[in-house]
Formats: C-alpha cells, structure tokens, sequence
C-alpha cells in the first residue's frame, strides 16, 4: 500500500518591503511521504518569496514534470516555473526551456553541489538560484507542526520568520542572476 502524502495547514502572513507585497494567505501544503521537514519548508519560504496571486504548488516529487511551485498566465504558460532543493543541470536545462522565468531555492550543502551544477547553467538567462542557510533553515523546520503560522517579513533580501516561538533570521545567498 503507498503512504499518503500528509497535509499541513499553513498561515503565511507575508510583508514584503522590497517588492511592496503585503498579503495574508491561507492554504493547504501536502507533503510528500518521502520529503523532509526542510524540503517542506524551504517550500513554503519559496512560496512567500516569490508569492503572486497565481502562485500554485505544483505535485513536485510525485510528478517530475510540474515544478515545486508555479505561477501560470491566464492561457496555461508557465510564466515562473520555481524548483526547491539541489536538481542537477539537465533538470535546470528542461525547466528553463519550459517557463519565461526559472528560479531555484537551494539547501543543504550547497557548495559541492554548486561547484558540480552552476558551470553548466551560467549561460541560462532565464534562471535565478538562491540558497538558504542551513542551520536556520534546519532551526525552522525543526518539528513543524501540522498547522503553521508564520510571519514572513522579506527586507533587504532577508527572510525574517517569526513562526510564533522565534524569530529566524534567513540570508539569502544568490549564486545566479537576482529575484
């Protein structure tokens, strides 16, 4: 029998000050049996990054050809297309031929991982990728509950996360191109 992916209800309210976006969102997240608590919220971070009307959770792990998140224009065009965690270059390749905008949110240990795949994306005009700190984003994720409430404040290319018991402070690092 398959597990089940397991659904998490989440409260972002989201202040934006670098792109004017002020929005509080009510949603439903499914997590995937075999995604970790990082993934999910590095997920949910990427969500109120890059956070417009149309953004939509794509099935991501259960489907290989929907991304992570992405925002779709009226006509079904994927506008942005928004991949999470470490894919390798063919990966960033095919997306980057699917969607007007790619952008990638890595984690973990991302410096093997960059030396390995950023030569071979240099050139894509079209792709984006930042990473999170690892031991914030490990403090985030750090026993998520099956409701989360977070205030999400981006300034000066910071994430400021207050999730109701602390406030962490995430530094976005860009290795390519910009949000």
């Amino acid at each position: 029998m398959a597990l089940q992916a397991t659904p998490y209800k989440v409260q972002l309210n989201i202040t934006d000050t670098d792109l004017g976006v002020y929005e509080n969102v009510r949603m439903t997240v499914a997590r995937h049996p075999s995604e970790t608590e990082q993934r999910l919220a590095a997920r949910i971070l990427a969500y109120a990054l890059w956070y417009q009307e149309r953004l939509a959770f794509g099935r991501g792990l259960s489907d290989v050809d929907e991304a992570a998140l992405w925002h779709k224009s009226l006509d079904d065009r994927i506008e942005h297309w928004i991949e999470v965690g470490q894919p390798d270059s063919e990966r960033l390749i095919w997306c980057s031929r699917r969607a007007e905008k790619v952008s990638l949110l890595a984690y973990g240990n991302t410096k093997v991982w960059a030396s390995k795949q950023l030569p071979a994306v240099a050139g894509l005009k079209n792709l984006n990728i930042a990473t999170l700190p690892v031991d914030e984003l490990d403090a985030l994720a750090a026993n998520l509950g099956r409701t989360i409430d977070w205030g999400v404040m981006i300034s000066d290319g910071v994430l400021y996360v207050s999730d109701g018991e602390a406030q962490h402070e995430l530094a976005l690092e860009w290795l390519q191109g910009e949000r």
